[in-house]
């Protein structure tokens, strides 16, 4: 029997070989680039919620250093107060003395090391001025966001040589030259490393190297006024002349603005939002070889230089965005529920505002709590590439909800504009969150899973590099490796059923106030992504059995992106619950959140197993719902929270608490009279205390006091003012001209001046 194993063995390489599609350099550098942990703990289908919280601590306002909290405080919180929202939107620009000030005092230097003469602050203190300036301006978090991501700052400290690092840190940290990143092409799209349109060819004029370049580029922010900006290129080399010394490939170019034949100046205008976006452009332009980064050495070394700082765009940058909209409409529209009154009552008690606020607040624990573990393991050094794919697609699709719900709520005051309006333009650029850096749809149904099933499995790593290899011993690793991935199938699908059915027993018999206790809340819910880990481990396995198909097949993809991201999100809830107890109101909303997101993972990986593709099809999806769920519906335990649950949440946030602090946190609040969030602010315990004479006065049937009736009389004051909107003699272009009159004015006058009676006149 012992000669027939190598015979099965090669045949079972050779068939799985032929099944599997070539895999190209850039997949093949994505398998290499960045990091996993606790990804790839979720997919082994044995995540630890203790591992998780000791491993990284939550970066709270305590936890920054005293130069972090002190820039927040006061550099940051200066700039909130030169900038007007509504200015910077009408104006398409920031004001002159913004960009100074954001230049004199290092906005753009946050990520750059000390020693370069930048702040070299932490991620989470990155992550919190970022949040603030967000609840501010949304277009100065984006000016402000890009240098401390995927500007040339961060990987000129990584890959730059001496010679490059000391001459541009220095710049770049003084805010002598504003960077950007020149990557995507008309025909790239969210493929960015296709780089179709831009390439260079490896020349020597004058006895010197470098680089002929032709290039397009469009949607790069900040390229506008940039003074230096990395030019992502696909560079070839016909001749050979790099002899060795660095490759053909993705090759990052470091240009100055004033570099012969470079084009930059012409601006987009994304929506209606005013932060600098514009084109990168040149044609045949010479590029010698020490402005390539990293020098020739790190020719084609490119891609994993962008990727491994890409998971600070993806997954700390664009979220704080999020992050700073549900801190602050949580914070204001909680309070405009409580001040606006509609048929004589507080529209805090109506139950579908409730409905909506409670959503709000739901997402908006879980954007926060998120938000935090990914500063803390992106402080940890680490580049985790599935967990930031999953903060940039459901972080800013949460946020997006949010910001719909906080706008429905509000009614006519989040759709005037002007500078009451705290809302409307994060309505209009939350869309730009979803649509840059790797568009949700393509990061859904593509990326999450896509390297999340390869790259984190415990054992496709091996087995895919075994099928790429031509050595010898290549058959036996592929052979160790499949058996190993069958046992993993099995230890799943035994997980699953076991604690499919452990978790419906538990599910049915608990108490619906049992949340009330932190150590019970959290040890259930933990139990459930155990759970629902083990679901999506096997379910995986299942889907991989599809071979090269696999890729291909989208939608169950994104179904199950779906299950992996509510899963990790549901890891980050309570691992923020785990250091944030204590907070009033947290258990509730914690509970809201945990509901949510298993019911989120549940309904996916149901939908991923009815749809299961051809052509295994209705047998696997059979084989998948038989282990996420072996007794059908009734092992699908999790329902929508009830609706006493909504309401206490909804209560929590209308009132003052806790919870409402703990959202309170990183935004700007000016305090003056004109700003509606402090308005709203200083009305909300004025009308929470108002409405609680005015039943007193009702139950008891007496008139109020003088102290009572100033109160109301304060509160009746604050409530017409928080319910005021914007109105504007003026307003756009034409209507400034001097003389101008409404067309349709004009018509009407000529229609009664060539009228002999009026109204009046007949009457």
């Amino acid at each position: 029997a012992a000669p027939s194993r190598p015979f099965v063995t090669n045949m079972a390489y050779k068939m799985a070989k032929g099944m599997m599609p070539k895999i190209s350099d850039t997949e093949r550098t994505a398998l290499a680039c960045g990091t996993v942990g606790f990804d790839k703990d979720i997919f082994a289908g044995n995540p630890s919620l203790a591992s998780l919280v000791e491993k990284y601590p939550l970066a709270g306002l305590d936890q920054l250093s005293d130069e972090e909290k002190s820039f927040l405080d006061n550099e940051c919180n200066h700039l909130c107060s030169i900038i007007d929202d509504y200015s910077v939107v009408q104006n398409a620009d920031l004001p002159p003395e913004a960009w100074d000030y954001m230049r004199k005092e290092g906005f753009f230097a946050m990520k750059i090391p000390k020693e370069w003469g930048g702040k070299g602050f932490s991620t989470a203190a990155v992550s919190a001025v970022l949040c603030k300036l967000g609840s501010r301006c949304s277009d100065a978090n984006a000016t402000v966001a890009v240098p401390n991501s995927l500007g040339p700052g961060e990987l000129l400290v990584r890959y730059g040589t001496p010679e490059q690092q000391q001459y541009f840190l220095p710049r770049l940290a003084s805010g002598q030259l504003i960077p950007c990143f020149g990557l995507t092409g008309p025909h790239s799209g969210s493929d960015a490393t296709s780089l179709i349109g831009s390439y260079g060819v490896v020349e020597e004029r004058d006895g010197v190297l470098g680089v002929v370049a032709t290039f397009r580029k469009r949607y790069i922010t900040l390229a506008p006024v940039a003074g230096v900006v990395g030019v992502g290129l696909d560079l070839r080399d016909p001749n050979g002349l790099l002899k060795g010394k660095g490759t053909e490939g993705f090759t990052v170019a470091l240009l100055e603005r004033d570099h012969e034949g470079l084009r930059m100046g012409p601006r987009h205008v994304p929506l209606t939002s005013a932060f600098m976006n514009g084109t990168v452009e040149g044609d045949d332009v010479w590029i010698p070889m020490d402005h390539l980064l990293g020098g020739q050495e790190r020719c084609g070394f490119g891609w994993k230089m962008f990727v491994e700082c890409l998971a600070e765009g993806r997954g700390v940058s664009l979220p704080a965005g999020s992050a700073s909209a549900a801190r602050t409409l949580n914070t204001g529209v909680g309070a405009y529920c409580r001040a606006r009154k509609q048929f004589k009552v507080p529209i805090a008690e109506f139950g579908g505002i409730q409905e909506a606020l409670a959503r709000m607040g739901t997402q908006g624990l879980i954007t926060v709590a998120s938000t935090d573990l990914m500063n803390a393991i992106i402080d940890n050094h680490e580049a985790p590439m599935v967990l930031s794919s999953i903060m940039k697609q459901s972080v800013t699709d949460r946020g997006r909800k949010i910001i719909i719900d906080g706008m429905d709520i509000m009614g006519g005051a989040g759709i005037c504009r002007g500078p009451k309006n705290f809302a409307g333009n994060m309505y209009m650029s939350v869309t730009i969150a979803i649509t840059v850096e790797g568009a949700n749809i393509m990061t859904r149904s593509f990326q999450i899973m896509g390297q999340g099933i390869t790259r984190c499995h415990p054992h496709m790593v091996p087995i895919i590099d075994s099928l790429d290899s031509d050595d010898k011993g290549a058959p036996v690793i592929f052979r160790d490796n499949l058996i190993k991935m069958f046992g993993h199938v099995f230890y799943n699908l035994g997980g699953s059923v076991a604690r499919g059915l452990s978790s419906s027993v538990s599910s049915m018999l608990r108490s619906s106030s049992a949340y009330k206790d932190g150590d019970k809340l959290t040890s259930f819910h933990e139990s459930q992504l155990l759970r629902l880990s083990q679901n999506l481990a096997y379910s995986a396995d299942l889907a991989l059995l599809l071979g090269g198909r696999l890729k291909f097949e989208e939608l169950l993809l994104g179904r199950m992106a779906d299950a992996m991201s509510a899963i990790y999100l549901g890891y980050a809830v309570l691992w923020h619950y785990q250091h944030q107890k204590g907070i009033e109101g947290l258990e509730a909303a914690t509970e809201h959140a945990m509901l949510t997101l298993e019911h989120e993972a549940q309904e996916a990986l149901r939908e991923a197993a009815a749809n299961f593709p051809a052509p295994l099809g209705s047998a696997f999806g059979f084989l998948m719902g038989l282990g996420t769920s072996p007794l059908g519906e009734l092992s699908r335990p999790y329902r929508p929270p009830s609706d006493a649950l909504t309401k206490e949440v909804a209560e929590l946030l209308t009132k003052p608490s806790g919870l409402r602090e703990l959202f309170n946190t990183h935004i700007y609040v000016s305090g003056e009279e004109t700003d509606q969030l402090s308005t709203l602010l200083r009305a909300l315990p004025v009308c929470v205390e108002a409405d609680q004479i005015q039943k007193t006065l009702r139950k008891e049937k007496r008139d109020p006091t003088a102290e009572e009736a100033a109160t109301l009389s304060l509160a009746t004051e604050l409530r017409d003012q928080v319910v005021q909107v914007d109105v504007f003699e003026k307003h756009g272009v034409l209507e400034q001209q001097e003389g101008y009159v409404r067309p349709a004015i004009l018509a009407t006058e000529a229609w009664d001046g060539a009228e002999s009676e009026s109204f009046k006149a007949v009457a």
